[in-house]
């Protein structure tokens, strides 16, 4: 059922502001387990001894209160062992699912929308148990240390172990997030040193490493086809020192008259640090020709596209065609309201993955300094206009001066946040509607033409340097 309408186009404010129970303590306890880590459970203090047993209290009453009360104590002695860290780390992942369910409902609440059903996965093939194990006692032993014990010889001890399992594609997915946590963890050596440490981001990492190399753990449904119409809702583009990623959010039609769902098709590349801005198109338009698309407002036939049980399109080309005219503000006030939300994999049910295309109009926009809120039927809804790339015509200041918006819906620091990927305003009393993925076909705008050839110089002289190495 799609909410009545408040002056905020198809979702509901008003929801996301109310309180939900059990949400802080939960993360209060995770935030006390992860303290604990910080100083390593070697020889754990009073305080670290704390902050596990308010972990455990967590999940009293739950299958795991046994096991996890059991670990508690044996961690605050110093004397735990791989399966007592294994059951610490399923109940942090646990509370911090609890945590998306219930940030989720909400939003689900929110916009109105069906929820997908979830698929239980098949059981995988054999995988290779003695990788995983050692992958698995590194992870206890940075436990051990913590993470202001680190240093170069712990944290090395994960290179080998990475070496062995990246050629194996059933241990791929472990193997590149042990691979990266690693890299990250060298980088901040040694942990005595560090003036601030991420302990939630590597706690996530730490516990998600801990149930991958569990066996069986990273089997996932196998996934289905994709047939019908795809309709571009917007691009999230998001760019590292060495990487860039973008990922398109869209209405998927099927050709058999079923009920129409949300996707997403996704295209990453390595990059020089010099190609920056608009020309991060160039390095990932040739990979997927769904960005062309979606840079000329088309959409797009699909051909039995494979996709997996999450909504996530495994894009071929082969399999895609571009099609009619497509406005994004049509297909949000149209379609979206009535697309089926893709279920999210156990695993991932974490509050940081929470990227829920919502369509906002008849707001009011404020900005104050550099903070922008839409207020929503009388109800502020912060707006992330950090997230906004530089790669498009879309700008937070056209965010502030806007009056309909398609977005993600996100969670951070307590509250929800909008992430805009369009917004329709006023250039000059004129409507426009600028895209965050307006450039992702090319470009004839000035500033974009300008950083695209400034990214084909780069990528031409670190080619003929790379040709030169090569040659001698």
């Amino acid at each position: 059922m799609v909410p009545a309408d408040q002056g905020g186009g198809v979702m509901r404010a008003d929801l996301l502001s109310d309180p939900i129970a059990g949400l802080d303590e939960a993360l209060a306890a995770v935030d006390a387990f992860d303290q604990a880590l910080v100083a390593g459970l070697l020889r754990p203090q009073p305080a670290q001894a704390a902050g596990l047993t308010e972990l455990a209290h967590a999940v009293a009453g739950t299958p795991l209160a046994a096991r996890v009360s059991e670990a508690a104590a044996k961690a605050a002695a110093g004397a735990a062992g791989e399966d007592h860290f294994v059951a610490l780390a399923a109940a942090r992942t646990a509370l911090l699912g609890s945590v998306h369910d219930a940030l989720m409902t909400r939003v689900i609440e929110a916009t109105g929308r069906p929820r997908g059903e979830e698929t239980v996965p098949a059981t995988g093939g054999r995988q290779a148990a003695n990788l995983l194990a050692a992958a698995r006692a590194w992870l206890c032993d940075l436990a051990r240390a913590g993470w202001q014990g680190i240093d170069h010889e712990v944290v090395s001890g994960a290179a080998q172990v990475v070496s062995a399992m990246l050629p194996d594609p059933s241990l791929r997915r472990p193997a590149t997030l042990l691979d990266g946590f690693a890299a990250e963890l060298a980088a901040s050596c040694p942990g005595s040193a560090l003036e601030r440490i991420p302990a939630r981001r590597w706690g996530d990492l730490w516990s998600r490493g801990i149930l991958l190399t569990l066996p069986g753990a990273a089997d996932v449904p196998a996934p289905g086809t994709a047939t019908g119409r795809l309709l571009p809702l917007g691009v999230d583009l998001q760019e590292h020192a060495t990487a860039a990623q973008a990922q398109v959010h869209a209405v998927f039609e099927p050709a058999d008259g079923s009920a129409p769902g949300l996707v997403r098709a996704t295209v990453s590349m390595p990059k020089p640090d010099t190609v920056v801005g608009a020309g991060l198109w160039q390095l990932l338009r040739p990979h997927m020709s769904l960005l062309a698309a979606v840079g000329e407002g088309r959409s797009m036939e699909l051909t039995d596209m494979p996709v997996t049980a999450e909504g996530d399109l495994i894009w071929s080309d082969e399999h895609a065609r571009p099609s009619e005219p497509a406005d994004a503000f049509t297909t949000a006030r149209v379609a979206l309201p009535t697309a089926t939300d893709a279920a999210t994999a156990p695993l991932d049910r974490h509050p940081t993955r929470i990227a829920v295309p919502v369509f906002l109009e008849g707001y009011a926009a404020q900005q104050e300094d550099e903070t922008v809120t839409f207020t929503v039927a009388g109800h502020p809804l912060a707006v992330d206009t950090d997230r906004v790339p530089t790669a498009g015509p879309l700008t937070p200041e056209s965010v502030a001066t806007s009056n309909a918006c398609i977005g993600l819906l996100r969670w951070d620091a307590g509250t929800y946040r909008v992430q805009p990927l369009a917004v329709e305003t006023t250039v000059r009393k004129k409507p426009v509607a600028l895209h965050a993925g307006a450039w992702a076909g090319g470009t004839t705008d000035k500033v974009g033409v300008k950083a695209e050839k400034a990214a084909t110089d780069a990528v031409a002289v670190l080619r003929e340097r790379a040709g030169r190495l090569l040659r001698k």
